[in-house]
């Protein structure tokens, strides 16, 4: 037995039922979540931040541990085993063809916001952005003293769409140079189709824009859809693209700060490298790197065990609210493991709604608003959890509705 998975025949067998406590273990989440109520009871578990409540691969844990009994932690570059493991994934999993010299490393793509905000464009220019959309969008935007150009996504029913038609009249703009896009889009889980990308594609063109589109959480895409690699349209698309990937969401390894952007314009990708160099993030760690290749070479399995899980618990989610109060709605996710749930009907104000989650309901979630005003009256419920903290997350928020409702 391997920490974390058993072997029943020749099949993989993972833990993706223990809960575990990670108070006073440094994690963002939980530690926000004792900010917020010192006193929350200890079975509470938080569903904000994107990272997962899952045991890490042991593909991944026993690899690491193999790696840190002979080598030394010193400062590394990539070695050709990670420069491969990236290009072996992008091709087995999206058809995506990777060139060596294509892939730079970032801590983040968060830094890769800021470097490429900065990389591509001038003080008061406009970067385009499709709201609601993940927050460190806007301050990669406004802290480099760049304009934030909403071209809000068309939401008929929970259903979003991309306003083809806004984003052709702000493109038009000529001080307005860079759209930074979320494919598959966080929160409100699309996976865009390939006509909607083609449409994108023309109007980038069309104007002569450069794209940073954050593909990070596109290997978590739900039975019956299928991501395409924006970048993999066409050679003139991928001129004017820069790609965002990561092993972070896919395998919950954003602890060890490692990135891979793909940038096939050798122009841009200078550019880049020379904007992540001038904040000191053109390096990344030892173990991430490594951690990084053997994510990529040896827990594949894990991931396709992990997304049942995910589908599973977001029908728990939304047949939840449908059978207890069918005016909340909780449309299933395409891509992520971020649910997009509607509590408009409440008729609560952003901050009544975040006091009734926190201290009525102990539901710890991210609030709507935090990802744009179109935000407002929603939460982004983090699925990547046991199934029963989902249902007992689920139960003590019924409590609480029913106790305000009656």
């Amino acid at each position: 037995m391997v920490y974390g998975m058993e072997i029943e025949g020749n099949k993989k067998i993972y833990d993706f039922e223990s809960v575990i406590s990670r108070r006073d273990k440094g994690s963002v989440k939980w530690q926000q979540m004792y900010q917020w109520m010192p006193d929350v009871a200890d079975d509470v578990v938080p569903l904000t931040v994107a990272d997962m409540e899952f045991r890490t691969a042991p593909e991944i844990t026993k690899g690491l541990q193999e790696y840190l009994e002979d080598n030394i932690l010193g400062y590394s570059i990539p070695t050709e085993g990670y420069y491969q493991a990236v290009i072996d994934w992008q091709r087995r999993r999206h058809n995506f063809e990777v060139e060596k010299e294509w892939i730079l490393t970032s801590p983040g793509v968060v830094s890769a916001f800021y470097a490429a905000v900065r990389a591509y464009t001038q003080p008061g220019e406009g970067v385009i952005i499709m709201t609601p959309v993940y927050y460190p969008f806007f301050g990669a935007i406004e802290n480099a003293g760049r304009k934030v150009v909403r071209n809000p996504l068309l939401n008929r029913a929970d259903d979003y769409t991309i306003d083809f038609k806004g984003l052709d009249h702000f493109c038009r703009k000529k001080e307005n140079k860079l759209i930074i896009f979320c494919s598959p889009h966080n929160p409100v889980g699309r996976v865009w189709t390939e006509e909607e990308l083609a449409r994108l594609a023309d109007i980038v063109l069309r104007y002569d824009m450069i794209i940073v589109a954050d593909e990070i959480h596109h290997d978590l895409i739900m039975p019956g859809y299928e991501h395409k690699v924006f970048q993999t349209l066409s050679h003139a698309v991928a001129e004017r693209t820069i790609t965002c990937t990561a092993p972070s969401k896919t395998f919950n390894l954003a602890g060890l700060c490692t990135s891979n952007i793909i940038i096939q314009n050798e122009v841009l990708r200078k550019k880049m490298s020379d904007a992540l160099g001038s904040v000191a993030c053109g390096m990344v760690g030892t173990l991430g790197l490594e951690g990084c290749r053997i994510a990529y070479d040896d827990a594949e399995q894990w991931l396709d065990h992990l997304i049942p899980v995910i589908d599973r618990n977001q029908h728990l989610v939304r047949d939840f609210f449908a059978a207890n109060f069918p005016k909340i709605t909780a449309p299933l996710v395409e891509g992520t493991y971020l649910q997009w749930v509607n509590f408009k009907a409440l008729g609560l104000a952003p901050e009544e709604l975040e006091k009734f989650m926190r201290e009525e309901a102990q539901f710890f979630t991210d609030e709507g608003y935090i990802f744009g005003e179109e935000g407002e009256g929603y939460e982004r419920i983090n699925l990547a959890a046991p199934t029963k903290v989902i249902e007992d997350t689920l139960d003590r928020l019924g409590e609480a509705l029913y106790r305000i409702q009656h």
